[in-house]
């Protein structure tokens, strides 16, 4: 076996290993053997739940589900799987099954732990250039490690691992706010073809049913054709397709700039959305003056209507589920313009538009903090590997 060569020293250190010495330092190919799975499953083959997970080389950890136990592989875990084209890199800590081609699977040496490598490799990954085959060059790559008998790769996991286990747990409760704002409005609002809903505030129980008007009434909304020039266009105000971010999540922050000729004019309390793949959620309220793509719907509710109110009703699973049903293609699906005008939106008076409109306005905003507060976690973790992992291999 070859001989390690001294490494690199991390900048952050826990206090009992401040003086062990550098890290080792082998080349990948020597602390890992390739595990041969007994099948690969094609993506037909994947389900949407099943007993066993799937993992391919997709971002997702867990890309299908199957119930074919000959499929599982059988290894000492944990192991890491290494996305052969997408440089995508997984810890596989139980039985699954691979997902198509295109994966190793790793199994580490004496010398390395499973969740250090990955945590190595997350921390100095390999960068994946075009779609062809990585892992010539990641058997190459150089990895850091100190002795496995000093307990200090152990020490690095354990710390990661209870980070990981706090960003989980930070993640259920945006789920548990998001679950609870679906099941609120499901409430909030009449069912489709009544005119009262189950839950009203106690100010507005009496206050009789509520009119149901369509979307594109010229009392609740009205649909922007007006064009602005796309040299008018202010850096960071063009909307398309593209910049509109899914899950109702906004505008990316990256600027995108218009292409020759002109835009769809927004202004700000506009609701924008996408009508190219209406179900991967693209609305956004615009809090400025812009212009949109010939893809980007602009709707502009009227003076009758609270504008939060209505908002709140196109940013729904209920709009969504209706836009879809009218949608046209397969691939990439368009809503008819037609049926997304006919949607049905049940109307109370504005008293009570604005009551329910602040009350769901004070979960999102728990909702977003929620979300702030993972993404500082993460924020936190990548710094964190970054400091205990040495940066440069002598």
């Amino acid at each position: 076996m070859p001989e390690a060569k001294p490494g690199p020293v991390p900048e952050l250190r826990f206090p009992e290993f401040r003086d062990a010495g550098p890290w080792e330092v082998k080349r990948l190919g020597e602390l890992v053997e390739t595990v041969t799975p007994p099948k690969k499953l094609q993506t037909s083959e994947y389900l949407p739940s099943g007993r066993f997970p799937i993992i391919d080389q997709s971002p997702s950890d867990v890309c299908g589900w199957t119930n074919d136990e000959t499929a599982m592989v059988q290894a000492d875990f944990p192991l890491v799987v290494f996305g052969d084209h997408s440089c995508v890199v997984k810890l596989a800590n139980g039985p699954f099954a691979q997902g198509a081609d295109g994966i190793k699977i790793l199994a580490p040496t004496s010398e390395i732990e499973a969740r250090f490598l990955f945590l190595s490799l997350q921390a100095d990954p390999i960068e994946q250039k075009g779609y062809k085959r990585h892992f010539s060059t990641l058997k190459e790559k150089q990895i850091p490690f100190p002795r496995k008998d000093t307990g200090e790769q152990q020490k690095i996991a354990d710390c990661l691992r209870s980070l990981d286990d706090l960003i989980r747990a930070e993640k259920r409760r945006l789920e548990a706010l998001s679950a609870h704002k679906t099941g609120l409005m499901q409430c909030l609002f009449p069912a489709i073809g009544q005119t009262t809903p189950r839950l009203r505030f106690p100010e507005f129980e009496g206050a009789g049913p509520w009119e149901v008007k369509r979307l594109g009434d010229s009392e609740i909304a009205r649909f922007i054709r007006e064009r602005v020039a796309a040299e008018d266009v202010p850096l960071g105000h063009y909307v398309s397709t593209v910049n509109l971010l899914p899950a109702f999540c906004g505008l990316s922050p990256e600027p995108e700039k218009p292409p020759a000729g002109s835009a769809i004019a927004y202004r700000e309390g506009d609701i924008l959305m996408s009508n190219i793949r209406p179900y991967l959620q693209k609305v956004w309220v615009a809090d400025r003056s812009g212009g949109a793509s010939n893809d980007v719907l602009v709707v502009r509710p009227s003076k009758s209507v609270v504008k939060s109110f209505l908002s709140q009703l196109l940013m729904s699973e209920r709009f969504i589920s209706h836009v879809m049903g009218g949608a046209k293609g397969v691939k990439m699906p368009r809503g008819d313009l037609e049926q997304i005008q006919d949607f049905e939106v049940p109307l109370p008076a504005r008293p009570e538009q604005q009551k329910i409109a602040d009350c769901l306005t004070a979960l999102d905003d728990l909702i977003r903090a929620q979300g702030e507060t993972i993404e500082a976690l993460k924020t936190h973790k990548r710094g964190l590997i970054q400091r205990l992992f040495p940066r440069e291999v002598g």
